[in-house]
This record gives C-alpha cells, sequence and structure tokens, in this order.
C-alpha cells in the first residue's frame, strides 16, 4: 500500500505524462492518442518505483541485471517516449520531434536510437515473444533482472501472443510479466466485436500463467499487483481495465481516437482538462 505523499506524487507525474503525450501528438499531426492515455497510470508506477532501469542506461554499471521492459503496443510510442523523458533517459526538448524525418523519436520505437527501448517494436503481436525470448536468456545466465511486456488487448487476437503464453509456461518462466491494457477498444472499434477475446482471464490462466485483473488507474492495485508478480513462481498476467484515452473527457472511450492527432481547439480543450 502506498502513501499518500507517493500517489500524491504519481498523480502529478502521470498528469505531465498525458500532456507529453497531447503535445507530441498534436506537434507532429500524427500518432495514436487513446492508447498511449490509458497507459499513464501503469507506466508512471513502473518507472517511478517498479522497474529497476538506469537512466544512464549503458553507461550505468547496472546495465547487465536492469529490469527489460518491452512496449509491444509500439504505436503508443507517445506514451513511452513521455516517460522516459519525464524519468531523464532523454531531453524533454527531444519530444519536440516526434515522428519527424530524421528524429530518434519515430511513430514506432526503435532499437540503438533511444535509451530506453529494449527492442523494436509495432508489428503487434510480436512483443511477448520476445519478452519470452529475453526472460529465458536471463535465466540461462542467471541473471536476476525481470522482463514487462505492456499489451494492447487487441493484439491478442494475433495467434504468436498465444504461442508465446504457452512457451512461457512451458519454460517455467517466473521472470515475465505481462500487461495487458483491457481498455476494451482498437482501431476498428469494440474488441469484442472484432474478435471476442472474453473470457479473457480464463484464457490466459489456462496456459499455466498466474493472472489478476485490476483497476488500471488505481495507482496501489498496480504497484502492489506488480510487487506479487515479482514474486510468483509462475509466468505473470495481470489484465488492467483502462480507459481509452483516460484525462480528456472528449477522447475517453472513443475508438475513434485510436489514431487521430487533435487541432488547435481540441489540443487547447485537451490542456485545458489536463491543466
Amino acid at each position: 500500500m502506498l502513501d499518500k505523499k507517493t500517489i500524491n506524487e504519481l498523480e502529478s507525474f502521470a498528469k505531465r505524462v498525458r500532456q507529453d503525450i497531447v503535445t507530441t501528438v498534436y506537434q507532429a499531426k500524427s500518432g495514436h492518442i487513446g492508447g498511449a492515455l490509458s497507459g499513464a497510470d501503469i507506466l508512471t508506477v513502473l518507472y517511478n518505483l517498479s522497474l529497476n532501469i538506469p537512466k544512464e542506461w549503458k553507461n550505468s554499471n547496472n546495465y547487465e541485471t536492469r529490469d527489460r521492459f518491452i512496449l509491444s503496443k509500439g504505436h503508443a510510442s507517445a506514451l513511452l517516449y513521455s516517460i522516459l523523458a519525464e524519468r531523464g533517459f532523454i531531453d524533454k526538448s527531444e519530444l519536440n520531434t516526434f515522428r519527424k524525418l530524421g528524429s530518434k523519436l519515430q511513430g514506432h520505437p526503435s532499437k540503438g536510437y533511444v535509451p530506453g527501448v529494449e527492442v523494436s517494436t509495432g508489428s503487434l503481436g510480436q512483443g511477448l515473444g520476445m519478452g519470452v525470448g529475453m526472460a529465458l536468456g536471463l535465466k540461462l545466465n542467471n541473471n536476476p533482472a525481470n522482463v514487462v511486456v505492456y499489451l494492447g488487448d487487441g493484439e491478442l487476437q494475433e495467434g504468436s501472443v498465444w504461442e508465446a503464453f504457452m512457451q512461457a509456461h512451458h519454460r517455467k518462466l517466473d521472470n515475465i510479466i505481462a500487461i495487458i491494457d483491457r481498455n476494451g477498444l482498437q482501431i476498428d472499434g469494440e474488441t469484442e466485436k472484432v474478435t471476442a477475446l472474453n473470457p479473457l482471464k480464463d484464457k490466459i490462466k489456462s496456459f499455466g500463467w498466474e493472472v489478476i485483473e485490476i483497476d488500471g488507474h488505481n495507482f496501489n492495485e498496480i504497484y502492489d499487483t506488480i510487487e506479487l508478480a515479482k514474486k510468483s513462481s509462475m509466468p505473470y498476467a495481470i489484465i488492467a481495465k483502462t480507459i481509452k484515452g483516460k484525462g480528456v473527457s472528449f477522447m475517453e472511450n472513443n475508438a475513434g481516437w485510436h489514431g487521430k492527432a487533435p487541432n488547435e481547439d481540441e489540443y487547447k480543450l485537451a490542456m485545458k482538462e489536463l491543466a
């Protein structure tokens, strides 16, 4: 359980991240804003409390034993870049170059250009498989690091995700945590109308994972569950129920804001709400 001071600090950090996301996508005139806003609270907890990732990156003495984070839903890159900027991995001014030609901050994260980016992602359904490979490699090297993979619920419609679930159980990987952004919406509408995922918890559990459902905007639930997952003797999946577009009223629960940039009036209104 987090104390009130810590929760206030997390709330303030998450608000800044949401402001960064909206501004970054607005300035680029393109980007995926809805699913970036829905994950701000989860990544706020991960990068402030739960993950051991040195912002000095490869210059750190703890680089090899760092925890690995994979943004499987790579189209939500504005979220990861905003987190990395607020945590000091990159200069905040770099957010102004998002999706511009020659920028390190492309529409999907690219390994080797940005400190904090472990793998290039964006082809949906591949992140969990890469995470399983990383987790297995860490086990073979007796490395104590954990692997956290952040997935969108829409990408769970890809068969490769379920192969990864199966392999993680087979290899007894207790060092991998999958966090699913269960906002219920994808680019074509409701996930349950596109290709139904429910009963999602039961399906993942049947693949040999420990599974828990949480409120993806409750800092205590997020933190406590991640700490439990670290101690599990099984691969661990967290189904985080979130609101797409969280924090901006006219974007919330609206699939139309999956991959759309706000115009000037919408930007001003969004920033007023996030002030």
